[in-house]
């Protein structure tokens, strides 16, 4: 019998928990007891989710007041799977040729959307909403995906394009001969500002006027450190010397850490991977394409941001000896019991502890803005 697809908003036991307590030895080894969210769908959300078109801002509200269930983000190996296979019996089932399911996928007249082939897919994922299947199967199976680097006469075409019609990316798709998301991306990640633009480390200077911009914007409003910001703005701030990605990433994968701890800089140990892996478990997810990394983080454990933890578990996982060919419990059960064998008793020498910041509840790891359609972006 297959597993079950993990709780939507499931979380991970807390580093706190983790650190101060003994493992409960069980048949598939230690593991950390936590509250486990029940969270799936009726089957009459379930339906819905499948057969009804609704926008973003009604699933929220959905969600809010009537607890409808539904999954975002990424979508995991597990579910490419499940949505291949569905489309494979579709097509088996209604003999369509290559070009005719293209035609269903991508029809003429971009109202003629065909209901019965969407929703039978749909229910291959039930976490997910029809809509988000829409755009992620016209996405990974568009014809100008993945066509490799950009090349100077493209660049050029697109910016005589946005120059023409704004930024309607749709329209420019056809002109520049690239998916309307990679024409975004193209644009606000490479050309806007690339005329001052500055590559290589980043000087003293630049680290303090960043880290002065995203504190104006978290805690100097409320808020914390690890708050989402929009990493466009603050690239606005600063000049557009730096793109959004650039800002994103030095802040959250380098400053961020180096400010909770007073400008010293955090080292890896053999504690952070007795915490990730134990975290991880408590998770039960079928595989890592599964995990969302922006979760882990806790208000006793937040200084490494979702894509070191993400590096840090595949050099953990690539350690065993025919992970390969492994299933993840099987990789975990291995790490808990050798890899990561760390004593959590406190010793009886205190160390100063660190600053601490509490999380947010989600820390976004993706370059995207408000409106973007798509799931994550491409880059070159």
């Amino acid at each position: 019998m297959l597993q079950a697809p993990p709780p939507v908003g499931q979380v991970p036991v807390s580093a706190g928990k983790i650190l101060s307590t003994k493992p409960t030895e069980t048949a598939s080894g230690p593991t950390y007891e936590h509250e486990v969210i029940e969270n799936y769908n009726t089957e009459e959300d379930a339906l819905l989710l499948s057969t009804k078109w609704i926008s973003t801002s009604k699933l929220l509200d959905l969600a809010k007041n009537r607890g409808l269930v539904y999954k975002k983000g990424k979508f995991s190996a597990i579910e490419e799977k499940q949505l291949n296979d569905a489309i494979e019996r579709y097509t088996t089932a209604k003999q369509l040729t290559p070009d005719q399911l293209h035609e269903v996928i991508f029809p003429s007249e971009d109202k003629s959307r065909d209901n019965q082939f969407w929703s039978e897919i749909s229910k291959a994922v039930p976490q997910r909403p029809i809509i988000s299947v829409y755009h992620h199967v016209r996405r990974t199976r568009h014809p100008l995906k993945a066509q490799g680097k950009w090349l100077p006469a493209e660049d050029a075409k697109l910016q005589e394009a946005v120059a023409s019609f704004g930024q309607k990316w749709e329209k420019i798709s056809f002109i520049v001969g690239r998916r309307a998301p990679d024409c975004r991306d193209r644009w606000r990640n490479h050309i806007v500002g690339r005329e001052i633009r500055v590559t290589g480390p980043w000087t003293k200077e630049e680290e303090e006027e960043l880290t002065r911009i995203v504190e104006e914007m978290t805690v100097k409003k409320g808020g914390t450190l690890d708050d989402d910001v929009f990493w466009g703005a603050v690239s606005d701030l600063m000049g557009n010397k730096r793109n959004r990605q650039q800002c994103r990433i030095k802040w959250t994968d380098a400053l961020s850490k180096r400010v909770k701890l007073d400008g010293k800089k955090p080292r890896w140990s053999n504690q952070d991977s007795y915490i990730l892996v134990h975290k991880l478990d408590s998770l039960r997810v079928r595989d890592d394409t599964e995990i969302d990394w922006k979760t882990l983080a806790d208000e006793d454990w937040n200084l490494w941001s979702a894509h070191v933890l993400q590096r840090r578990w595949l050099s953990m996982k690539r350690s065993v000896k025919g992970y390969e060919e492994m299933p993840i419990q099987e990789i975990m059960e291995i790490l808990k019991a050798k890899k990561t064998n760390f004593d959590p008793t406190p010793s009886k020498t205190k160390r100063k502890p660190s600053k601490k910041f509490p999380s947010a509840e989600t820390v976004d790891s993706s370059d995207k803005e408000d409106g973007d359609e798509d799931d994550e972006e491409e880059e070159d």
